[in-house]
């Protein structure tokens, strides 16, 4: 793989962190899939939208921009300079995390995919925050 014009036996961390990010977004819809087959699922975004006085539209912006944040960081992940990127990346994990288990429902799929979600994000916390500058390596 190409680091800084040097090529390693290892996978440039960008491209590792972007590969994660794809993974969590293929699961974050995977999620949304599969939750649309269970019967009552829309009465359950009712409850919700009821119990916190906020309109299902305003719930569904919610979910698209988180969606959006990790779709982003498709991209991001690649192309940010060294430093903002790795603070990026780590700070987009940390609010998907809370997003993912705080806004998560209890169906045995939803459980299975967010675990899924978590470990990726925990890695992309994880190999960001090992990540050293390539420019700074003789």
């Amino acid at each position: 793989m190409h680091t800084s014009g040097k090529t390693t036996g290892r996978i440039d961390t960008r491209v590792l962190l972007s590969t994660l990010w794809i993974v969590v977004v293929i699961n974050m819809l995977k999620a949304d899939i599969l939750s649309l087959f269970i019967p009552g699922a829309t009465d359950e975004l009712a409850k919700t939208s009821a119990s916190t006085g906020t309109p299902i539209p305003q719930l569904m912006l919610g979910g698209a921009i988180m969606m959006e944040i990790s779709i982003v960081m498709i991209l991001l992940s690649r192309v940010l300079k060294y430093k903002i990127n790795r603070w990026t990346n780590i700070i987009a994990s940390i609010i998907t995390i809370v997003f993912v288990v705080g806004g998560g429902v209890s169906y045995p799929h939803y459980i299975f995919v967010a675990t899924v979600e978590v470990i990726c994000l925990l890695s992309i916390i994880w190999f960001a925050w090992k990540w050293r500058n390539p420019e700074s390596q003789p």
